[in-house]
């Protein structure tokens, strides 16, 4: 299965989501791949840490998604198939393909020369080698988002119950449809993921019955508020392994068979 993580919102935990998902999927013994389109590199940087890091002094980690696409731009370069940009990480079973910042700098260029259906070809062939591939995108309605969106068989949208990311979130579904539409007949709306959720606060109880009596479709359980997430960035686990009884480890695995068995 292929699942595309998205929304045009930043910061409403797509990173998060995926490669906590994505965890759960490989500790379940299935073979998982995580593709980070994202330019910041978040997801890459949870899996690996410093590894995938980079900056002025600090090159990136190669190979990467980036040099995947570049090579497309040129006709003196034999271009290697997306299984030569796969990275083991130190989990059983999960395997991650980098970002990196060059993907910004190509952007331009890869719209130019119509390389929008490129990462759907290759992520098909891929698919063969592994159970599950999550796909973190960056939160814009970009060249990225939608070679994601041409190339997933699902889609899962991240929302954090504020008012602002309601009425984002009707834009994002038509986008997501027209897609649809457009290039990709087989891409479905897996489900809308209610995250940093509070339910004690009546605004993110109301949004959520609000979306929910529209008939829009609200996964549950809904994934909690917690400070145990900020821990799982810095120290670069995902929660299934730094902290497998908690709380919100336990609303993913549920979330995680929720999807697995439909």
């Amino acid at each position: 299965m292929r699942r595309v993580v998205f929304n045009q919102k930043g910061g409403v935990g797509k990173s998060s989501i995926t490669i906590n998902l994505a965890a759960i999927s490989a500790q379940q013994g299935r073979r998982t791949l995580v593709l980070d389109l994202d330019p910041q590199g978040n997801a890459s940087q949870y899996l690996l840490g410093d590894a995938a890091s980079f900056g002025r002094d600090i090159p990136e980690l190669s190979p990467n998604v980036g040099q995947f696409f570049a090579q497309s731009l040129s006709f003196k370069m034999k271009e290697k198939p997306l299984s030569e940009f796969v990275h083991p990480t130190p989990f059983a079973n999960l395997y991650l393909i980098p970002s990196n910042p060059e993907l910004r700098e190509i952007e331009h260029m890869l719209e130019s020369k119509h390389k929008i259906y490129k990462m759907a070809s290759a992520l098909k062939e891929l698919s063969e080698s592994y159970d599950e591939i999550f796909i973190d995108t960056p939160p814009a309605f970009n060249f990225y988002t939608l070679s994601a969106l041409i190339a997933a068989e699902r889609c899962l949208i991240p929302f954090d119950c504020d008012a602002f990311s309601r009425r984002a979130l009707y834009t994002l579904i038509e986008n997501v449809e027209e897609t649809t539409k457009d290039h990709n007949s087989g891409l479905l709306i897996e489900g809308i993921i209610i995250n940093q959720f509070q339910p004690r606060a009546s605004l993110p109880v109301k949004l959520v019955a609000e979306l929910k009596a529209e008939g829009l479709p609200v996964l549950d359980p809904a994934l909690t508020s917690s400070v145990i997430m900020r821990e799982s960035h810095q120290r670069c686990q995902p929660l299934i392994h730094l902290a497998p009884k908690h709380k919100l480890t336990g609303e993913f695995v549920n979330l995680f068979q929720r999807l697995s068995s439909r």
